[in-house]
């Protein structure tokens, strides 16, 4: 029997994110190195958008995503670990084109 190749469509509202390695240790502007382990409040990353449910409505393939790894469900897929969630737990989405954005760019 040989070890077929299965593709994963996500179901419903459902988007799988991979976080971006940026969004670990990262450096204050005075030079400071802060570890991802220090938190001082909830921190929101940063992902990439590797599949969307056909009910999603707002994010693509491809999109960057600010969401909170907390909570979420792990997935490992060919030894990348991905992420899990609703569309709803979104919080933004960084693309090349929007119709109404704050003015800030990546």
């Amino acid at each position: 029997m040989t070890d077929a190749k299965l593709e994963i469509q996500m179901l419903h509202d459902r988007v799988m994110v991979r976080i971006s390695p940026e969004s670990g240790e990262r450096r204050s502007t005075g030079g400071i190195v802060i570890p991802a382990t220090a938190q001082v409040a909830k921190r929101l990353v940063w992902g990439e958008v590797f599949g969307v449910g056909s009910h999603v409505r707002t994010v693509k393939v491809g999109d960057q995503v600010l969401f909170s790894p907390d909570e979420q469900f792990e997935v490992e897929v060919q030894g990348q670990a991905y992420l899990v969630m609703r569309e709803r737990d979104l919080h933004a989405v960084a693309s090349e084109q929007t119709e109404q954005g704050t003015g800030l760019y990546l």
